[in-house]
């Protein structure tokens, strides 16, 4: 199942590696971030911000 040589399959899992913790993880991390600041944002619009309740 395993076709690669032990050089080629390190040098694959080093890439791999680098690209999750240098692009993907980083870049799902400001998405997450920013969509859950935007569904606040959204939420505000239609709610009002967060206070004592007016009386």
């Amino acid at each position: 199942m395993d076709t690669l040589s032990p050089e080629l399959r390190r040098r694959w899992e080093l890439r791999v590696f680098l690209f999750l913790t240098v692009v993907l993880f980083p870049a799902l991390a400001v998405a997450i971030v920013g969509g859950y600041g935007f569904a606040v944002w959204i939420f505000q619009i239609f709610t009002g911000p967060p206070g004592p309740i007016a009386q």
